[in-house]
């Protein structure tokens, strides 16, 4: 039994030892192919901190907290138990062996079986889940595990519960020969010597034996899975365990954020294009992704890394109103799409003619386009809202707006294929600097019926100087009805509070938001570079926003212009107005809200992208006479409007419409008062509600308002 176990052990852990070292290689020159991506090493003390943060945390992780907790004594009974297997080969020469030093040290055997006891329980409890949640069950597509390579999931779940087992099992046999030794101290299997207890009664030789025996089946586990893998080098669910900590130190922030708020600019070799000298730019300079080479080896490393666990499946509103977007499916398509065209990639001239016909048709494969024959469904890649859920979620720090977003900037700037309906916004940016196509004069009608005069810098104001803030009003805020409303509430309020402000009135122009997100980069640039100007000469330094597109663009992304911003969201201001006594919310004996129910819809770009979530609750929570209602999906985990992404100027051809079940949601907590903090969401929930009243599932008099707007109904004037 002992020469079997040796010789079986052995040879293979040679060949899974040789065959993974060699799939390392191949992974690092596949994710070598990729572009430069700079700022991935600054601050590596910072980044250690964030990565020891995440992982001894779990912090992506416990977002789901039972999942979370049990993922924590997996792993770390993955990563503390691998003594076990180095004991394990120990064993197979001597059945009596234990580390030196360690393997009678009490502390180190109480923390072996602590840990073996609660990753065995975790990985069953885990087990149990996945086999609730089966895609073939009442959930179908809206499983989290819907697309997931099911074998591979249960292969590193069995393979994990077979070692456990395999530990648990040798303890109880080293508490049998402890027995026969006269050197049995339940003190050093505290829970495990009952197992032993069991086999107290072999013979020696059998124990010895089994020891034998146990040891190989642990050892043949073990590299049965690194052979398994190094024969997949694409299986995220087994892979991550190893890319998952270089992904998290090499991602965007440093501190730990999210790749969130700012979209990066186009980058050309590492650097971002120079816009103002486009004209020097290499003609054949990709511009954005249109090949899979053409990501950063960063993308490459996010693609490697996901575990396929669904997450961010399963809060993504395009997924969830039945649209052939998941932000998981699109990472596992460009996986095995560069892995596949990676031979080709990697080989001469001269030996890509003697490459199998499978690797000559993958790199032919269009990146997007029809379903049918593209890696990435065309559907697919228009139907993202940004909304930025995926990145939330993801516990592996996935950077999926940006891969969606770069793979957009191609198809709009280099093949200009993008949906019909985005010619109007493009048209209308251009021409008038808003997406409505509507007169740049027209940018003040909202103050006309004002009980006063708003200041315009160049007309009544010189420069921002004499002036508190610039108050940045949109094209939403000063074009549609809806919006002007919010407008004309803030304007009131910082009147109140005695806030000194003025406009840029027709010297304002879109932030190029809309644009960036549909991937026209050259209309951004065009847009941004004129509103820049416009700062400098005007002196602006603190702006405040009532729209959460144009405050996440000219927070996160005018920096790249080189144009410094102190932005503020008009929710943050005011709540800062209250909690410092300017404006006073009272209730009236007449007031609308007393009575009434309030709920809020989180805007993606003022929360998940921006982490705002307080103040908006604050303002409504002490509004008098009124209730507060939290919608179930909220704040980080909160459902998009169906805005973002240039979204709003596309129709939902597909599925059901995101803002219906949006405010389904909103509708269903009583509110009478649906609160947001973004024009665009406001136009959409609104829409959602008029369709629900039309069909008599919602009440007439449920009204979509801008958390301004009630605050102004509440507060105290003169």
């Amino acid at each position: 039994m002992q020469i079997l176990a040796i010789i079986v052990s052995l040879a293979i852990a040679l060949v899974g030892v040789a065959l993974f070292g060699k799939t390392i290689g191949h992974m690092v020159s596949v994710i070598k192919l990729g572009q430069p991506a700079p700022g991935r090493t600054d601050q590596p003390g910072q980044r250690s901190v964030t990565l020891a943060k995440e992982t001894l945390g779990h912090t992506r992780m416990l977002q789901w907290s039972h999942i979370g907790i049990l993922h924590w004594f997996v792993a770390f009974g993955f990563l503390g138990l691998v003594l076990s297997l180095v004991t394990a080969f120990g064993q197979l020469f001597d059945a009596h062996f234990a580390l030196p030093i360690l393997g009678h040290w009490v502390v180190f055997e109480w923390v072996t079986e602590l840990l073996t006891w609660t990753g065995l329980l975790s990985i069953l409890g885990l087990i149990a889940i996945r086999l609730r949640h089966l895609p073939s069950g009442s959930e179908g597509r809206y499983s989290r595990f819907f697309g997931s390579r099911s074998w591979q999931a249960y292969y590193v779940e069995y393979t994990i519960l077979g070692v456990l087992v395999c530990i648990l099992a040798l303890r109880a046999l080293e508490w049998g020969l402890a027995v026969h030794l006269g050197e049995a101290n339940k003190w050093h299997f505290p829970l495990t010597w009952f197992l032993g207890e069991a086999v107290t009664g072999w013979p020696e030789s059998r124990l010895e034996n089994a020891v034998y025996l146990v040891a190989m089946v642990k050892i043949l586990i073990s590299f049965a899975w690194m052979i398994t893998i190094s024969l997949n080098a694409t299986m995220g669910v087994a892979w991550h365990r190893f890319t998952a900590w270089p992904n998290i130190w090499f991602k965007r922030k440093a501190d730990g954020g999210t790749a969130l708020g700012a979209l990066q600019p186009i980058m050309v070799k590492g650097e971002p294009i120079d816009f103002e000298n486009i004209e020097e730019l290499d003609e054949d300079a990709p511009l954005g992704v249109g090949k899979v080479e053409d990501f950063t080896w960063k993308g490459l490393l996010d693609f490697t890394t996901c575990t396929e666990c669904g997450r961010c499946q399963s809060q993504c509103p395009a997924w969830n109103t039945d649209k052939p977007l998941s932000p998981k499916l699109v990472m596992m398509n460009l996986r095995e799409h560069a892995y596949a065209k990676a031979p080709y990639l990697l080989a001469s001239e001269d030996d890509r003619k003697s490459l199998s016909q499978l690797v000559l048709d993958e790199q032919e494969k269009p990146l997007v386009g029809p379903a049918d024959v593209a890696v990435i469904d065309e559907e697919a890649l228009w139907a993202c809202t940004s909304c930025g859920a995926c990145v939330q979620q993801c516990p592996v720090d996935i950077e999926h707006v940006d891969a969606i977003m770069d793979m957009r900037r191609y198809q709009v700037l280099i093949e200009s294929s993008f949906p019909s309906e985005l010619n109007g916004l493009f048209k209308g940016l251009e021409n008038k600097g808003n997406p409505w196509n509507m007169s740049p004069s027209g940018r003040m009608d909202w103050a006309k019926d004002l009980p006063f005069e708003v200041k315009q810098v160049g007309t009544d104001v010189e420069t921002l100087a004499e002036v508190e803030y610039l108050f940045w009003v949109g094209c939403a805020g000063a074009y549609e009805d809806r919006a002007k409303k919010t407008t004309q509430a803030v304007a009131e309020l910082l009147n109140i509070a005695g806030v000194s402000f003025a406009v840029l009135g027709d010297g304002e122009t879109c932030t190029g938001d809309p644009a960036r997100r549909a991937g026209n980069e050259f209309v951004f640039q065009q847009l941004a570079m004129q509103n820049a100007e416009v700062f400098k000469e005007t002196g602006a330094k603190k702006v405040v926003s009532t729209c959460a597109h144009c405050f996440n663009t000219l927070k996160n992304e005018y920096s790249q212009l080189g144009v410094e911003l102190d932005v503020i969201h008009h929710t943050q201001l005011l709540n800062r107005l209250v909690r410092e006594g300017k404006l006073t919310p009272v209730a009236p004996a007449d007031s609308s809200l007393n009575g009434q129910k309030i709920t809020y819809h989180d805007p993606c770009y003022l929360g998940r992208h921006n982490q705002v979530y307080d103040a908006p609750r604050e303002l409504l929570d002490i509004i008098p006479g009124a209730e507060y209602a939290e919608m179930p999906r909220n704040k980080t985990k909160s459902f998009c409007c169906g805005a973002g992404g240039a979204r709003m100027w596309m129709e939902e051809k597909i599925g059901t419409r995101i803002n219906v079940n949006r405010t389904t949601e909103a509708v269903e907590t009583g509110a009478d008062k649906i609160a947001t903090g973004c024009p665009f969401c406001r136009v959409m929930l609104s829409d959602g509600l008029t369709a629900k009243q039309a069909d008599g599932s919602a009440r007439e008099e449920v009204e979509v308002q801008d958390v301004a707007q009630l605050l102004l109904a509440s507060v105290k004037r003169g």
